[in-house]
């Protein structure tokens, strides 16, 4: 048996943080076992589906790089062959007609609630063997006895009555199928093998088997991931700040690193935090999967994309920051490779965002001074110290670090100064600021011509 896994969202909006854990899970589970992992998207709500929203879980995907093998397959696509179904099932008397109107259904429902009874259909057309004249939607027939028993993959086994499932909706009034129904279609003939998902789904599984029992189908497996909650123990939404994937690529986490993150939001091995993709595929097990729901913690996702910037290869960063740098409309071609930069700046930024944002200076002729930087630093010591500077630096035959830093010390020798006290004028003439890479570095990256014509302007405008 070939194993296939599908992630199926619905384009109701951005691919959020849950919706790319499940993804996440389902996809190192074909890549684990060599099977398929298939894309498909729900989009049977016509009133809230978007092909913006489309192209932003599309967008997510690449990103992430959660490459899939099929698809995206669109439901809208499907219909001719939901309805084919609808048609087989309602001939061999497994689904009927319910010309029910709401008004009866509300009424039946407010009467099922005040005696407190659970709302269910009473299956009042059930039974009826004749076509009548109205609108009418198409009722599954489910099994009135019986049970339905499954066996959970991270909760183990399941076991509901089928005395409390009612007959629920397959087709519209209008003939458009139904989520529940959908879904049970797809899976079937996409032969899907393991269905990995939200607990939210969990009411809907023992309905969707018995559709796939009444189709001659054998169910795939299910295993039912616990929910993701904020850290007041609610469950994840935009109160606790960013949910969606793409806004954490605007914020600056690398997606090795968000995913590292989602992968132990649930799941772990021992108490390894690192995971290469690679480890992932040799390691992950759904069993594995906890069945308690996990909190999101935002200051351990800025260590772990901290310690991405910091140990990943280079160019790989460097490539990332490129989009951050446009973001911020930085032209590139105006300062040092991104490579240098991520060399000298990974220690300093928690995420690329921030690494952009303190990495202005580099890329551009102008200089924006803090006031409080230069009321503390630029003191009349401040000018004899960048006016020897100046000197020694346009002396240099060389422009590297070492024979930079040799003249920052050979300056401070000169004015009995500490290092510190020569580098922060230096620093806040050249960058605007009190802080940023080592100076000696900082200097290199900027060049010769950059740093002599700032540490000139220093001392041409900040003493009078």
């Amino acid at each position: 048996m070939t194993v296939a896994t599908r992630f199926a969202p619905s384009p109701t909006g951005y691919l959020h943080v849950g919706g790319a854990r499940t993804a996440l899970y389902c996809w190192l589970y074909a890549r684990k076992t060599q099977g398929k992992f298939i894309l498909r998207i729900e989009d049977t709500d016509l009133e809230r589906s978007t092909q913006a929203s489309v192209q932003a879980i599309l967008d997510a995907m690449d990103w992430l790089n959660l490459d899939y093998d099929e698809g995206p397959y669109y439901q809208t696509k499907r219909f001719e062959r939901y309805h084919q179904v609808i048609l087989q099932l309602v001939k061999e008397n497994k689904a009927y007609r319910c010309y029910c109107s709401k008004e009866r259904l509300d009424q039946l429902r407010e009467h099922q609630m005040a005696n407190k009874e659970k709302p269910r259909y009473d299956g009042h057309c059930r039974h009826v063997q004749h076509k009548e004249t109205g609108s009418f939607v198409v009722r599954f027939r489910n099994p009135e006895t019986g049970i339905v028993e499954f066996d959970d993959l991270i909760r183990g086994k399941l076991i509901v009555d089928n005395a409390e499932l009612d007959d629920l909706i397959i087709a519209r009034s209008d003939g458009s199928p139904t989520y529940n129904f959908t879904v049970v279609v797809d899976d079937w003939d996409m032969q899907i093998t393991h269905v990995i998902r939200g607990d939210d789904h969990i009411n809907n599984t023992p309905r969707q088997i018995n559709i796939l029992r009444a189709l001659g189908a054998t169910p795939p497996l299910y295993a039912h991931v616990p929910m993701i909650l904020g850290s007041d123990g609610k469950r994840l939404s935009k109160r606790h700040g960013a949910v969606s994937v793409m806004q954490y690529r605007e914020e600056g986490f690398l997606p090795q690193a968000l995913l590292n993150y989602l992968v132990r939001l649930g799941w772990s091995h021992g108490d390894q935090e690192i995971f290469s993709i690679k480890e992932l595929v040799t390691l992950f097990e759904i069993q594995d999967i906890h069945k308690a729901p996990a909190a999101f913690n935002d200051e351990k996702l800025r260590w772990l994309n901290q310690h991405y910037i910091k140990t990943s290869n280079p160019h790989s960063i460097a490539k990332e920051l490129t989009w951050h740098m446009e973001q911020l409309e930085i032209n590139i071609n105006q300062g040092p490779p991104l490579v240098e930069l991520v060399k000298i700046q990974a220690e300093r930024a928690k995420t690329l965002r921030e690494m952009a944002e303190k990495s202005r200076y580099f890329y551009t002729d102008e200089v924006t001074y803090h006031a409080d930087a230069v009321a503390k630093h630029m003191t009349l010591d401040a000018k004899q110290i960048l006016q020897d500077v100046i000197l020694a630096l346009s002396q240099l035959t060389e422009w590297h670090k070492e024979a930079i830093h040799e003249v920052i010390l050979a300056v401070s020798e000169k004015l009995t100064m500490k290092l510190g006290k020569v580098a922060q004028p230096i620093r806040v003439a050249v960058t605007g600021d009190t802080i940023s890479p080592p100076i000696d570095a900082t200097l290199q990256l900027l060049g010769r011509e950059r740093v002599l014509k700032r540490l000139r302007t220093a001392v041409q405008t900040l003493f009078y």
